[in-house]
């Protein structure tokens, strides 16, 4: 695995992890890539400082090119289900009614609460713009009224 720190056009760096620099250059060409601050999908690679590990400390870290195991990823993805999934104990699904309601509260129409819901990109860079506080959520989620 190797990380990458990236930037988006407006300037938001952020860190993303890649199988090896052809997988990042894969992504990046069929546009998989995008901002988690703003969902700009035109990526570079950001100036990054390199990992020079303290002499004699070398035992202690892992090396670079150790591939995670299906088990270990998997307990990765479990554990971010679990933080996002708390994180959303307390919020209300509005579904398609996010950029509303979202709107509303910011502008001090509604009370301000926790909500999560769907919108599409241009919408939430649209809220961002406007300064609605918005973030984009790690892992899909089932709308409540869904069937399995």
């Amino acid at each position: 695995m190797i990380v990458f720190d990236l930037r988006c056009t407006r300037s938001h760096v952020f860190e993303a992890w890649f199988g090896s620099s052809a997988a990042y250059e894969d992504q990046r060409t069929r546009g998989l890539l995008s901002c988690p601050v703003c969902g700009d999908a035109e990526i570079v690679k950001a100036v990054m400082a390199p990992n020079v590990a303290p002499k004699g400390n070398s035992r202690a870290i892992a090396k670079a090119d150790e591939t995670p195991t299906p088990a270990a990823i998997k307990a990765a993805m479990k554990a971010l289900a679990t933080a996002q999934a708390k994180a959303l104990e307390k919020s209300e699904w509005v579904g398609a009614a996010f950029p509303e309601r979202a709107r509303a509260m910011h502008a001090g129409d509604l009370p301000v609460a926790p909500i999560h819901g769907q919108t599409s990109l241009a919408e939430a860079r649209s809220l961002i713009e406007e300064g609605v506080p918005v973030a984009p959520l790690p892992l899909p989620i089932i709308p409540p009224d869904a069937v399995n």
